[in-house]
Order: structure tokens, then C-alpha cells, then sequence
């Protein structure tokens, strides 16, 4: 029962901290997992990770003592320690733009029970001249159909914190909270200080629009089927490079022309990047019909390759990016010689020399 006697309320908060530590460990864990699985499945939101913690126990009393107990005990209003940690498990999940945070809370509150919300990116926005930690608190606890789970039924009644930020927020929380005594250095250090933390709002907002940019860059380089076509066509009329105006080889035309072959297979943006500066780089100037040209000649003699050598060698496999070295060595074995190890080169060229017709 709620009282004044400060003394005895945190005598009994300390026990029920005690006693519950290990179920505290464990809801964590839980609603750690819980809202992985349901911004996995919402699709579409760039996460970086999603951490928690139990907040200390004497951190919890030392919490309620400078903010909450005061007014309190001033207004005559009984209390309980626990009530007022809404934090007492924290989770934070860190995304990677600034958009990403409104798509996470929409997701959450869908499973959620929002209690309260600080948005302090508001906050920071709409005071002027101010510069400092922006992100989004939601004070929440499980909905009614994820209590009645069986899973979450010890875990009902715990509210809990989830902290989202984006990789820029969350990178200058931990630098602000090392700068010491801000509200008493002079006015050139402040200064000095709101310089820093604007330059990482502005990165936040540049990160976004290089996303932006992006993708406006992968729409661009869009080619229709029949464009692509047409230009193979011309390739194989004509085994030089094509007419003039065909479009170079880039990451953007690569990933259209590999997915094509490869339609249930991820091609990940970074290992496309690299992979094709490795093509451009052994032959300058290949195009995306000559490049598409090498795949469709090429792909059926190197399936039948990587069938064979998979049923030689079962602990082996050849991916996709494996695959298409084999079609480019089998198209211009010159220049792309070197795509291959010597022992892959090996391999293939003895089995060429049995199988190929």
C-alpha cells in the first residue's frame, strides 16, 4: 500500500528488486525477441540492433528520489517506488534513418499498449537555438491479446521503455553524456558543443538523403526488358562492344541482369558494388548488353558445370556470384582469366574438355 514513509518504500522496492531480478532478466530477453520478430515481419525498416537492460536497482531509488519524491511528498500523495520507474526494463532499438523512427513506433503501437510518448526530436526542433540528444521514448506493456499468450503471462503486468534512435542519435546520446559539467562551461565551449551536435543532425539528415539518392540512382538506371533485348541482339550480331551509346556496366545494371538468372537469390548491395568494379576492372568498358550477352550464352553450360561438381564435391557449393565468373570466363576467357583461381580454372577447363560440345 502506497505511503510517505520513504524509508519503508524503498526497503520494499529494494525486495521486490531482489526477488524478481531473474523474471526481470527474463521479460527482457523476451520482449527483446518479441519486437525483433515484429519489425522483421513489418518489413521495410533498416535496423541496426535492439538491446535492453534491467536498470539498476539503487539507479531506480536515486531516479524516483531526484525527480519524482519531492512533489510528491509535498502534495501530501502516497506512493510506491515502482510506480513511477517506467523504465525499469529499457530496450532501444537503433535504425539506420531518421524515417525509419515514425515506421518503428507505427509498428509497435500496433502490438503495443502505448502508455505515454516523448518525442524529443520534437522537442529539440521547436525550441529555438537548441541543439542536443533527439530520439523517441514510448512507455508501453504488452496488449490484451499478448497478455492472454501464455508465453507472456508472467510478464503481463511489467511496463517497459523502448527507446528508438537512429545510428546518428544514438552515437551522439553516448558522446553527450560524456561532455561534464555543459551547464557550467563557458559560453565558448557550449557553442562549441551545439557546432558539434548540429553537424550530427545534419549527418542524420545527408545519411537519408544519400538513401534518397539512391534509390533515385537505381531507378534511372532502370532498363525495360526490351531495351536489354535489343542490345544483347546487337552483341550478338556484332561481337564488338555494341553501338556507342550502349550503357556501361555499373552495380544498378548488374543487379537487374544477375537477378534475372538468379531470381530467388539476396544480392547484397555491398558485394554487387564490389563484384562489379571487379568486372569493369578486367574488362574496361563492358556494356550491360555484353554483359547479358556472357550470362545468356554462357549460363545453361555453367549449370550443368556446377551440377557436376556439386555431386563430386557434396560439402561444396557454387553461389550465384560463382556461377556468373564461370559465364564471364566462358565468354572472353582472355580478359577474364584471372576471375578465376587457378584451381577453379583447373577444374573447369578439365570438365570442359570431357563435356563441352
Amino acid at each position: 500500500m502506497p505511503t510517505l514513509d520513504f524509508e519503508s518504500e524503498k526497503a520494499q522496492f529494494r525486495d521486490f528488486h531482489n526477488s524478481n531480478r531473474d523474471l526481470l532478466e527474463d521479460a527482457k530477453k523476451s520482449f527483446i525477441a518479441l519486437t525483433n520478430s515484429l519489425l522483421i515481419h513489418a518489413g521495410a525498416i533498416a535496423v541496426s540492433k535492439i538491446e535492453g537492460r534491467v536498470k539498476d536497482r539503487e539507479e531506480c531509488i536515486k531516479k524516483f528520489n531526484l525527480k519524482y519524491r519531492t512533489d510528491l511528498e509535498s502534495n501530501s500523495t502516497p506512493y510506491t517506488i515502482r510506480d513511477h520507474i517506467t523504465d525499469l526494463i529499457g530496450l532501444r532499438v537503433v535504425c539506420l534513418y531518421e524515417d525509419d523512427v515514425e515506421k518503428v513506433e507505427k509498428c509497435l503501437s500496433e502490438h503495443f499498449e502505448i502508455i505515454d510518448k516523448t518525442d524529443k526530436s520534437a522537442q529539440i526542433e521547436n525550441t529555438e537555438g537548441s541543439f542536443g540528444y533527439k530520439g523517441l521514448h514510448l512507455d508501453v506493456r504488452l496488449n490484451e491479446n499478448r497478455k492472454a499468450m501464455p508465453e507472456y503471462a508472467k510478464y503481463s503486468e511489467f511496463r517497459f521503455e523502448i527507446q528508438v534512435r537512429t545510428i546518428i542519435q544514438d552515437s551522439w546520446s553516448v558522446l553527450d553524456h560524456k561532455i561534464k559539467y555543459k551547464k557550467s562551461i563557458p559560453i565558448g565551449l557550449k557553442r562549441r558543443i551545439n557546432t558539434l551536435a548540429a553537424l550530427f543532425e545534419l549527418a542524420d539528415r545527408e545519411f537519408r538523403e544519400i538513401r534518397k539518392s539512391t534509390v533515385e540512382e537505381i531507378e534511372k538506371e532502370e532498363i525495360s526488358d526490351e531495351l536489354l533485348k535489343q542490345e544483347t541482339d546487337e552483341i550478338q550480331i556484332n561481337p564488338s562492344e555494341g553501338k556507342p551509346q550502349h550503357s556501361k556496366l555499373n552495380a544498378f545494371s548488374f543487379l537487374k541482369i544477375a537477378q534475372h538468372f538468379f531470381k530467388d537469390f539476396e544480392f547484397e548491395p555491398h558485394k554487387v558494388d564490389g563484384f562489379t568494379q571487379e568486372i569493369v576492372r578486367l574488362k574496361s568498358g563492358i556494356s550491360r548488353g555484353k554483359f547479358n550477352f556472357y550470362m545468356k550464352e554462357n549460363i545453361a553450360k555453367a549449370k550443368r558445370y556446377q551440377e557436376a561438381f556439386e555431386s563430386s564435391n557434396q560439402n561444396d557449393r557454387l553461389n550465384p556470384y560463382t556461377i556468373i565468373r564461370h559465364c564471364l570466363f566462358l565468354g572472353d576467357r582472355q580478359s577474364f582469366e584471372s576471375i578465376l583461381t587457378i584451381s577453379a580454372r583447373e577444374s573447369f577447363e578439365d570438365w570442359l574438355a570431357k563435356n563441352d560440345q
